[in-house]
């Protein structure tokens, strides 16, 4: 079985762009959230998942199975894929 793969992104930022081809060119199936795109109540509720996952709150949070990996870490995204 897949595991869940979660990025939460800045849509400026090009770890986060890194990360998103990275993730392509590996062929995984992800959710991403670019949460300066969002707004409101939404925004916060999610600044809020990240923090409790990254407490720095930077980006790109990667979150792969219970794994949270901060930064484009080429390295250690491939580790917790193939775990």
């Amino acid at each position: 079985m897949a595991k869940k793969v979660m990025l939460y992104a800045l849509s400026t930022c090009i770890h986060c762009r890194n990360t998103k081809e990275f993730l392509k060119e590996c062929g995984v199936e992800y959710d991403c959230i670019d949460v300066d795109t969002l707004s409101g109540e939404e925004r916060e509720r999610v600044v809020e998942e990240v923090r409790k996952l990254n407490p720095s709150l930077t980006f790109p949070t990667l979150v792969i199975g219970d794994e949270v990996i901060v930064g484009f870490r080429k390295e250690k995204i491939e580790e917790a894929l193939n775990k």
